[in-house]
């Protein structure tokens, strides 16, 4: 199954900005591959109208791993030739570390280390524990009111949480946050799918699915010998047991088990666009034919 056209567009939440349904992430994934390689790749999926990459610098809590993958997207991007106008970018700004590590602060070496001055939209995530929400509301504000980014967005944030913040955010004139990056996958689907977010979404909340291959399970690479991501709740080796079936389905639609994967996230009524990371160009033509 292939796709030669350009891929379609979707809005990333009601008040958030259109973006394509695909978009390529940066962990784990520009620092396995050849500057050449890297190149080819973005400036393919530019063509093809892949143009959103989330792109962090991974240094704080568990990704506390000094990569080097934003600064090696910032060479590529610019060695494909490839205008900062024309491409959107979504950083992270990490909350392991916040408000020792202001956001303001963040976003000065993030955006520094690829060699930009601005994102279009950022990601705020992850935190377990105690978090002052109102302060993480009025400081991305703050920084959307500077030009840093334009809209912002949460990572695997509680239900309660995010309506806390938006709640926040409308009652004092600020900057709301307008999507959630969830964990979504065809084995891991209760929280994008269940009631709490439920509401959200009705209330023009826009999803973005992260981690729908499962590290590469749904992709038919069961045991990754890289790391990859969390896992809550304990159920990777249930998603393991589950991939016969995936396979099985696929099949049914004459597609591969990553597009099947892909597919069934895009699938979701409040669903923009799926993250997905490729080291190989061939990784991403299979993934366009969802």
């Amino acid at each position: 199954m292939e796709f030669t056209g350009q891929v379609p567009r979707r809005r990333l939440g009601a008040a958030g900005p259109e973006v394509p349904v695909f978009g390529l992430g940066s962990w784990n994934t520009w620092d396995r591959m050849e500057m050449d390689q890297a190149v080819e790749l973005i400036g393919t999926a530019v063509a093809r109208g892949v143009n959103l990459f989330d792109v962090a610098h991974y240094n704080f809590g568990p990704h506390a791993e000094n990569a080097m993958t934003d600064v090696i997207f910032g060479k590529a991007v610019r060695e494909a030739g490839v205008r900062r106008e024309d491409y959107l970018l979504c950083g992270k700004l990490w909350l392991w570390d916040y408000p020792k590590v202001s956001f303001a602060e963040q976003i000065e070496v993030s955006l520094d280390r690829i060699g930009t001055d601005r994102a279009d939209f950022v990601v705020a995530g992850d935190f377990f524990g105690e978090l002052d929400v109102r302060s993480v509301v009025a400081d991305a504000s703050e920084l959307v009111r500077a030009g840093r980014f334009e809209a912002w967005g949460v990572n695997n944030w509680s239900a309660d949480d995010l309506r806390l913040a938006r709640g926040f955010a409308a009652a004092e004139g600020m900057t709301p946050p307008s999507f959630a990056q969830l964990k979504y996958s065809l084995a891991r689907r209760s929280v994008p799918e269940g009631e709490p977010y439920g509401r959200l979404f009705d209330e023009g909340l826009g999803l973005q699915a992260s981690d729908v291959f499962e590290g590469g399970i749904l992709a038919g690479r069961l045991h990754p010998q890289r790391k990859i991501g969390a896992d809550p709740g304990g159920i990777r080796d249930r998603i393991r047991a589950a991939y016969p079936a995936v396979e099985q389905a696929a099949w049914r639609f004459g597609a591969k088990p990553a597009q099947l994967a892909v597919a069934y996230c895009l699938l979701h009524r409040a669903a923009a666009n799926v993250l997905f990371g490729v080291s190989r160009l061939e990784q991403l033509h299979d993934n366009l034919g969802a």
